[in-house]
């Protein structure tokens, strides 16, 4: 009986691609994200309810779960993407984003190198994240080594939509983001939007919320499926 062995192929590059440049830019705004809920411990906040609720969730908060909807906008509201899945983060450096809706998409990362997995164009993009020229920007934060007071400017929202709000400013204008607003609910991340340089809003709702739960080690792992093609990020 003859047996088929069916191996990944790894390709090396050094750009990015179509599709792979627009994986890559749901990796940016997904990297980005993570950062903003995660590890910016070496922060010193002012005290103010929003700023307050911060403070509190990257003192106490170690781990995260959630089950997100995600929305993006233009200048004038018109939609313009809704998808839908669920994450876990884990400090320091680890996350897990699962996009089921429209199309599954698989993004992991282990603290030292992130996986960007397309299901339905069975294709992978690997990123050895410690390498990566990504400088200055939030992803940065992932390290474990960026000063958030540093890179943004901090001010407290106030209330809107029965959430506290924290404003944060990229003092990079380089970094893609105009602004960044998070909003809590009795001290629990709830909601994130990010405005973009180019006027389009990237709005997550957060709901089944879990805070300090046990996540397994091997959620933070990832392996390639036999066949998939497998793009090695090396600039």
């Amino acid at each position: 009986m003859d047996t088929e062995v069916t191996e990944n192929k790894f390709i090396f590059t050094s750009v990015s691609c179509d599709p792979c440049g627009e994986i890559l830019t749901l990796f940016m705004k997904i990297l980005s994200t993570t950062t903003l809920i995660f590890l910016l411990l070496l922060s010193t906040l002012a005290s103010a309810s929003g700023l307050e609720d911060l403070q509190r969730f990257y003192r106490e908060i170690k781990s995260y779960s959630a089950r997100f909807e995600q929305t993006v906008v233009d200048e004038k509201m018109t939609l313009l993407e809704r998808s839908s899945g669920e994450f876990s983060i884990q400090r320091p450096g680890k996350f897990r984003w699962h996009y089921a809706t429209p199309s599954e998409q698989l993004i992991v990362g282990d603290g030292k190198q992130v996986w960007i997995y397309d299901v339905e164009l069975e294709q992978i993009i690997h990123r050895q994240s410690a390498e990566s020229a990504i400088t200055q920007t939030p992803a940065m934060l992932l390290s474990g080594e960026g000063d958030l007071a540093e890179y943004f400017i901090l001010e407290d929202a106030g209330q809107r939509d029965g959430l506290d709000w924290v404003r944060m400013i990229p003092k990079n204008r380089d970094s893609g983001f105009i602004d960044i607003h998070i909003g809590f609910s009795g001290g629990t991340l709830r909601w994130l939007e990010m405005k973009d340089s180019f006027g389009q809003t990237t709005q997550m709702r957060f709901t089944d919320v879990k805070e300090n739960s046990d996540i397994p080690e091997q959620t933070f792992t990832f392996s390639p499926p036999p066949g998939v093609d497998v793009i090695e990020e090396v600039g």
